[in-house]
């Protein structure tokens, strides 16, 4: 297998992992707004608000699929790569894609309690967005060593 392959192995799982992690997440805050919404349509906009924040883990994954394919010249036509260095890219993703798996996961989650609790206590959707943004914290984290490691790599 070539380093090139490799690489984009690292690129694609960056982005399939996150991207599963925030379609889950966003699919099962998805569900609650709905059914917040069907009691109540005013709170529709606060309760998409809660069911979009799941979905970041898949704009960063993709974020760190894209420095891959800049980094290693493929978009520039460099389909030339040794296997070590599309080693190190394909490791340099796991982060991303790891913890934009769980972090989506479990953001949703987090979402779907704040979402209930907007549904009872609509005055208190920020405090539903703060313990829902918190979760975020890791994701950033996570895109923030997967994005450094990839721009040091030779």
């Amino acid at each position: 297998m070539s380093g090139i392959a490799i690489a984009l192995i690292g690129a694609a799982l960056a982005a399939a992992m996150a991207g599963c992690g925030s379609a889950i997440g966003v699919g099962i805050a998805g569900q609650a707004a709905a059914g917040v919404t069907t009691e109540d349509p005013s709170k529709f906009g606060k309760v998409l608000i809660l069911q979009l924040l799941p979905g970041t883990q898949g704009i960063y994954g993709l974020i760190i699929a894209f420095m891959v394919l800049l980094q290693t010249g493929l978009m520039q036509g460099n389909m030339g790569l040794e296997v070590g260095t599309g080693w190190a890219y394909a490791v340099a993703c796991l982060p991303m894609g790891i913890v934009g798996l769980v972090s989506g996961l479990y953001q949703g989650k987090c979402a779907v309690a704040a979402i209930n609790m907007v549904g009872k206590k609509p005055e208190e959707s920020g405090k539903g967005l703060l313990l829902t943004v918190m979760v975020e914290t890791y994701a950033l984290l996570a895109l923030l060593i997967s994005f450094l490691a990839i721009i040091f790599i030779k």
